[in-house]
């Protein structure tokens, strides 16, 4: 087999978190449309996410929020994004760099698709981290007011409304 010396895999990933950076962008400035709400997995330990250590203690490896009725304050920049949300009535700042997500599903279109790792990536010359902004003391999110109700617990990305998520090991040739 032939050496792909422009790594598309690579490219395709990045065009994908692309996907899901304009598609939160859209979110953060006219809202949630229709029925659409998004879940997001990704990496707890990645660089740059920034979450309390309650979270990071319940979710060592991974975690997954829905964005749906009980978020708030959602920013999003060219390389993280991040997002107020309540957590069993306590309210939690979280700020994901776009390369720790590995999955985004919208189960109201059946949508999704999830990020493989890829031996020999690079990440960027800067490694990628949270918005600038207001941050409490070494560091930590600020605390932001609780909202009326706790939205869903955090749950696994599931595909069982019929849709699929493809893979992008797929369409590769093996």
């Amino acid at each position: 087999m032939a050496t792909d010396h422009i790594r598309y895999d690579i490219l395709a990933q990045a065009a994908l978190r692309g996907v899901v950076r304009t598609v939160l962008a859209d979110a953060a400035r006219k809202g949630l449309p229709g029925e659409h709400h998004f879940k997001i997995t990704f990496n707890t330990t990645a660089p740059g996410v920034r979450l309390s250590d309650r979270m990071r203690t319940r979710y060592p490896q991974e975690m997954t929020v829905v964005l749906q009725h009980q978020f708030w304050d959602l920013k999003v920049a060219d390389e993280a994004f991040e997002v107020g949300l309540s957590f069993g009535g306590i309210a939690e700042r979280l700020a994901v760099p776009f390369e720790a997500v590995t999955a985004f599903y919208d189960p109201a279109v059946q949508f999704g698709f999830q990020f493989e790792t890829i031996e020999g990536a690079s990440v960027g010359e800067k490694s990628p981290g949270a918005l600038n902004g207001p941050a409490g003391e070494a560091g930590k999110p600020e605390a932001l007011p609780s909202p009326a109700a706790d939205p869903p617990p955090a749950e696994p990305l599931s595909d069982s409304g019929g849709g699929e998520v493809v893979r992008l090991d797929r369409f590769r040739k093996k």
